[in-house]
């Protein structure tokens, strides 16, 4: 089911940590500042490390193919903690290369000469930064049903920023909701599925006892 809450939605975060997001720093070409190289989003490969538990019973899984349009199109920032006083990069500016891969959502920032950055560098080094994270806004996605458990599949999203974080919220397989509101908006696009599933069930009840009236004649 195509998104088709757009006006009501509002951003969504998910967060990698060490295990999956393997946040390291390369140099590049001899030059003594390095490159910061993290995967900020893992792509669902059909094993559960590769999806997030949003609640009991609900999974969301991020499906191939859902970050092609944002890798193409949008001005993507690499923010260090989400913050936007801590830019590392920007793709319109050609200071940051995102690609999406089988694995998940790459990322490779040239970070600026500056305090920030550098203290993010050199946390980055001695292993006390160890997680990533993406900003996003859904645009196309699937609620469906498989045995007892609710799936979410991602399809097309908004790419708003990606890098380094320090606390990762979650691993890509166990949802802890540390934050209040933190899966609101997974919640919002739930409840509006399920809202459009009861009314087309409605639809089809009535359809069927229209259908029976008429083949007995009593319309």
């Amino acid at each position: 089911m195509p998104n088709t809450q757009e006006g009501e939605q509002t951003m969504e975060r998910r967060f990698l940590s060490l295990a999956r997001a393997g946040v390291r720093l390369e140099k590049r070409d001899g030059s003594d500042r390095p490159h910061i190289i993290g995967l900020g989003a893992v792509i669902y490969d059909g094993t559960p490390e590769t999806q997030y538990e949003l609640w009991d019973g609900a999974v969301e899984r991020i499906m191939p193919g859902a970050f092609d349009r944002a890798v193409a199109e949008d001005d993507v920032r690499g923010l260090f903690n989400h913050d936007s006083n801590i830019v590392l990069g920007r793709t319109a500016a050609g200071t940051m290369l995102i690609k999406a891969t089988s694995a998940g959502l790459e990322y490779d920032i040239d970070p600026p000469a500056s305090a920030a950055a550098d203290g993010v560098i050199e946390s980055l080094r001695r292993g006390d930064v160890s997680g990533s994270s993406f900003s996003f806004l859904v645009t196309e996605e699937v609620w469906r049903k498989e045995e007892k458990i609710e799936i979410r599949e991602i399809t097309g999203v908004v790419l708003y920023d990606t890098g380094p974080v320090t606390f990762p919220a979650y691993e890509a397989t166990t949802a802890a909701l540390k934050s209040a509101g933190a899966m609101d908006e997974a919640r919002r696009s739930y409840d509006a599925w399920g809202k459009r599933i009861e009314s087309e069930a409605r639809v089809a009840r009535r359809m069927r006892m229209r259908t029976r009236l008429a083949e007995l004649g009593l319309t």
